[in-house]
């Protein structure tokens, strides 16, 4: 089952890692050319959203990997799970392009983390 997490928490890790850390270091015009930063959201908004999923990746590894406060784990996947949650929510509220089958992939990937961790 160790095995299970470490590979399903270091795909998450990755993506929300990947995605939180473009956010925090891209400039405002190209996240807004890109189409990640929408009109409605101000930059520091998005700044904050890629701040919580870094956090959030970081939670995932770092406490399993250290032994240091072990709980934060899946705190940091319930944590990932909810920012899913909200950010189809928010997508599809302003009808605005989003892959389902990605969300739904990553989105399934945090509930098993949490699984795990609860299992564990």
């Amino acid at each position: 089952m160790t095995i299970a997490y470490w590979i399903a928490a270091g795909i998450l890790a990755l993506a929300f890692l990947a995605a939180g850390a473009s956010k925090l270091i891209q400039p405002e015009a190209k996240l807004r050319e890109s189409g990640v930063l929408p009109e409605r959201r101000t930059l520091a908004q998005e700044r904050g959203i890629g701040a919580v999923e870094v956090v959030g990746a970081l939670g995932l590894i770092l406490p399993p990997l250290t032994g240091i406060a072990v709980v934060l784990a899946p705190v940091a996947a319930v944590g990932l799970t909810i920012t899913m949650v909200l950010a189809v929510v928010d997508h599809a509220r302003h009808s605005e392009p989003f892959q389902p089958a990605v969300a739904l992939t990553v989105f399934s990937l945090a509930v098993a983390v949490v699984g795990f961790l609860a299992w564990m």
